[in-house]
Protein backbone atom coordinates (compact mmCIF):
# COMPACT_ATOMS: atom_id res chain seq x y z
CA UNK A 1 0.00 0.00 0.00
CA UNK A 2 2.83 2.44 0.80
CA UNK A 3 4.36 1.85 -2.64
CA UNK A 4 1.08 2.96 -4.20
CA UNK A 5 1.00 6.05 -1.99
CA UNK A 6 4.57 6.92 -2.91
CA UNK A 7 3.73 6.68 -6.59
CA UNK A 8 0.78 9.00 -6.12
CA UNK A 9 2.61 11.52 -3.91
CA UNK A 10 5.28 12.83 -6.33
CA UNK A 11 2.85 13.90 -9.08
CA UNK A 12 0.63 15.82 -6.64
CA UNK A 13 3.72 17.36 -5.10
CA UNK A 14 4.95 18.26 -8.57
CA UNK A 15 1.63 19.96 -9.27
CA UNK A 16 2.01 21.95 -6.05
CA UNK A 17 5.47 23.07 -7.16
CA UNK A 18 4.21 24.16 -10.58
CA UNK A 19 1.35 26.13 -9.05
CA UNK A 20 3.44 27.86 -6.34
CA UNK A 21 4.54 31.39 -7.19
CA UNK A 22 7.48 31.17 -4.75
CA UNK A 23 8.99 28.75 -2.26
CA UNK A 24 7.57 28.73 1.26
CA UNK A 25 8.57 26.96 4.44
CA UNK A 26 5.43 24.72 4.50
CA UNK A 27 6.05 23.68 0.88
CA UNK A 28 9.71 22.87 1.61
CA UNK A 29 8.70 20.81 4.64
CA UNK A 30 6.13 18.95 2.50
CA UNK A 31 8.88 18.13 0.00
CA UNK A 32 11.16 16.87 2.77
CA UNK A 33 8.31 14.86 4.30
CA UNK A 34 6.92 13.32 1.10
CA UNK A 35 9.85 12.99 -1.30
CA UNK A 36 12.93 12.50 0.84
CA UNK A 37 13.89 8.99 1.89
CA UNK A 38 17.35 9.60 3.33
CA UNK A 39 16.64 12.79 5.26
CA UNK A 40 14.43 11.16 7.95
CA UNK A 41 16.97 8.39 8.52
CA UNK A 42 19.67 10.95 9.37
CA UNK A 43 17.90 11.94 12.56
CA UNK A 44 19.67 14.90 14.13
CA UNK A 45 22.87 14.64 12.13
CA UNK A 46 24.98 17.57 10.97
CA UNK A 47 23.72 17.25 7.38
CA UNK A 48 20.05 17.36 8.36
CA UNK A 49 20.73 20.23 10.78
CA UNK A 50 22.51 22.12 7.97
CA UNK A 51 19.52 21.70 5.65
CA UNK A 52 17.11 22.81 8.37
CA UNK A 53 19.27 25.90 9.04
CA UNK A 54 19.03 26.73 5.33
CA UNK A 55 15.25 26.29 5.48
CA UNK A 56 15.03 28.49 8.60
CA UNK A 57 17.10 31.17 6.83
CA UNK A 58 14.85 30.85 3.75
CA UNK A 59 17.90 30.06 1.62
CA UNK A 60 15.71 28.04 -0.73
CA UNK A 61 18.16 27.49 -3.57
CA UNK A 62 20.92 26.35 -1.21
CA UNK A 63 18.44 24.08 0.59
CA UNK A 64 17.30 22.60 -2.74
CA UNK A 65 20.90 21.93 -3.80
CA UNK A 66 21.67 20.36 -0.40
CA UNK A 67 18.61 18.09 -0.69
CA UNK A 68 19.65 17.02 -4.19
CA UNK A 69 23.15 16.24 -2.94
CA UNK A 70 21.80 14.23 -0.01
CA UNK A 71 18.92 12.39 -1.66
CA UNK A 72 20.37 11.86 -5.14
CA UNK A 73 24.09 11.16 -4.66
CA UNK A 74 24.42 9.71 -8.17
CA UNK A 75 22.82 12.78 -9.79
CA UNK A 76 24.33 16.20 -10.43
CA UNK A 77 23.08 19.53 -11.67
CA UNK A 78 23.86 19.52 -15.36
CA UNK A 79 22.49 22.90 -16.36
CA UNK A 80 20.85 25.97 -14.87
CA UNK A 81 19.75 28.61 -17.35
CA UNK A 82 17.46 31.62 -17.21
CA UNK A 83 15.44 32.32 -20.33
CA UNK A 84 12.37 34.49 -20.90
CA UNK A 85 11.44 34.75 -17.24
CA UNK A 86 11.94 31.09 -16.33
CA UNK A 87 14.72 29.04 -14.80
CA UNK A 88 15.52 25.84 -16.67
CA UNK A 89 17.26 23.16 -14.60
CA UNK A 90 18.57 19.78 -15.66
CA UNK A 91 19.75 16.96 -13.42
CA UNK A 92 21.88 14.20 -14.86
CA UNK A 93 23.68 11.03 -13.86
CA UNK A 94 26.27 11.45 -16.62
CA UNK A 95 27.13 15.14 -16.70
CA UNK A 96 30.22 14.65 -18.85
CA UNK A 97 28.27 13.17 -21.77
CA UNK A 98 27.20 15.41 -24.64
CA UNK A 99 23.63 16.72 -24.32
CA UNK A 100 22.34 14.51 -27.10
CA UNK A 101 23.57 11.33 -25.34
CA UNK A 102 22.52 12.26 -21.84
CA UNK A 103 19.14 11.33 -20.37
CA UNK A 104 18.82 14.41 -18.18
CA UNK A 105 15.67 15.25 -16.24
CA UNK A 106 14.61 18.82 -16.90
CA UNK A 107 12.22 21.19 -15.18
CA UNK A 108 11.40 24.88 -15.36
CA UNK A 109 9.82 27.51 -13.16
CA UNK A 110 9.98 31.25 -12.59
CA UNK A 111 11.59 30.60 -9.18
CA UNK A 112 15.05 28.95 -9.21
CA UNK A 113 14.50 26.84 -6.08
CA UNK A 114 11.16 25.60 -7.41
CA UNK A 115 12.75 24.70 -10.74
CA UNK A 116 15.49 22.71 -8.97
CA UNK A 117 13.00 20.97 -6.70
CA UNK A 118 10.69 20.17 -9.63
CA UNK A 119 13.56 18.36 -11.33
CA UNK A 120 14.35 16.66 -8.00
CA UNK A 121 10.75 15.42 -7.66
CA UNK A 122 10.81 14.13 -11.25
CA UNK A 123 13.96 12.12 -10.54
CA UNK A 124 12.44 10.76 -7.32
CA UNK A 125 9.31 9.71 -9.24
CA UNK A 126 11.48 7.96 -11.84
CA UNK A 127 13.39 6.17 -9.09
CA UNK A 128 10.15 4.81 -7.61
CA UNK A 129 8.94 3.60 -11.01
CA UNK A 130 12.22 2.05 -12.11
CA UNK A 131 13.55 0.80 -8.81
CA UNK A 132 15.69 -2.25 -9.28
CA UNK A 133 16.70 -4.57 -6.50
CA UNK A 134 20.37 -4.61 -5.59
CA UNK A 135 20.27 -8.41 -5.50
CA UNK A 136 19.43 -10.46 -8.59
CA UNK A 137 15.93 -11.85 -8.56
CA UNK A 138 15.39 -15.59 -8.35
CA UNK A 139 12.56 -17.30 -10.12
CA UNK A 140 9.96 -18.67 -7.76
CA UNK A 141 9.86 -22.40 -7.15
CA UNK A 142 7.74 -24.21 -9.72
CA UNK A 143 4.26 -25.34 -8.87
CA UNK A 144 4.43 -28.61 -6.86
CA UNK A 145 2.00 -30.21 -9.34
CA UNK A 146 4.23 -29.33 -12.29
CA UNK A 147 6.16 -32.22 -13.85
CA UNK A 148 8.25 -31.82 -16.98
CA UNK A 149 7.38 -34.16 -19.82
CA UNK A 150 9.80 -35.38 -22.48
CA UNK A 151 8.20 -34.95 -25.87
CA UNK A 152 11.00 -36.09 -28.13
CA UNK A 153 10.50 -39.07 -30.37
CA UNK A 154 13.75 -41.03 -30.97
CA UNK A 155 12.28 -43.90 -32.97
Amino acid sequence: MTAVLRRLAPPSLNQQLRAAPAMTRPLMLDIIDQACRRFPSLGRSERSAHIMRLVDAEAWTDAALALIELELPMWQVRRIAYDEGEWHCALSRERELPDWLDAAVEARHADLALALLSAFIEVQALAVEVSRPSVPTVRPAPDPLYQPVACENFS
